[in-house]
């Protein structure tokens, strides 16, 4: 009898995951590989004298883009982050599951469990020893592994899942800072430029 357990690679859906990030990482290091550095304009005279800002209309627009693109940035990532945490704790249930199976491996007592039919309907079974499992791992993919194979799988998806949702959080919080300093930047551009129109008047 073959047991049937979502295994669910993160990696699969979201690309290969990344190394740990810190929170306190140093700007366009790596660790935040996609997301433009957003530059916060101290000296407004100078910045606004340089090539490309001819006035303060074209800045803000530009900046108003910027921070779109951010704000876009953010939201994918939210849903990567609330999909990460609905796989983690499957993902653990999978390896408990077949970490269960491997302690009683030589037994030759039967399982009794519950299986889920569908969302709130189970049923009783009554399950022989077995030596494999099939693992569910998405995008129509189902394998059969040996226990032991099926545990060192698990784990490392577990391991990987745990990386990406520390990455996500990671750029979230990178990213918020981002719009941030765009924010502080278009405010400080059409203060200058209301000066700059008082001056002329």
């Amino acid at each position: 009898l073959l047991w049937v357990i979502k295994a669910m690679e993160p990696h699969a859906q979201d690309g290969a995951p990344a190394a740990p990030a810190s929170k306190k990482s140093p700007v366009g290091s790596p660790e935040h590989v996609g997301i433009p550095h957003a530059v916060f304009v101290e000296d407004v005279d100078k910045f606004m004298s340089e090539p490309g800002n001819s006035s303060a209309e074209v800045v803000l627009r530009r900046f108003d883009e910027q921070h779109n693109k951010y704000k876009f940035l953010e939201a994918n990532l939210v849903q990567k982050r609330k999909r990460l945490r609905t796989q983690i704790p499957d993902i653990q249930k999978s390896l408990d599951m077949v970490n269960y199976l491997k302690s009683t491996k030589g037994s030759k007592e039967a399982i009794s469990t519950h299986f889920m039919l569908s969302d709130g309907v189970y049923a009783t079974a009554v399950v022989p020893p077995t030596d494999t499992v099939l693992l569910w791992l998405g995008a129509n993919v189902m394998l059969e592994y040996p226990v032991g194979e099926a545990v060192e799988l698990l784990q490392r998806n577990l391991a990987s899942a745990k990386s990406s949702l520390q990455q996500v959080e990671a750029d979230i919080d990178f990213l918020k800072d981002q719009c941030t300093t765009i924010e502080v930047d278009m405010a400080r551009v059409f203060n200058w430029d209301v000066k700059e129109r008082r001056k002329k008047n």
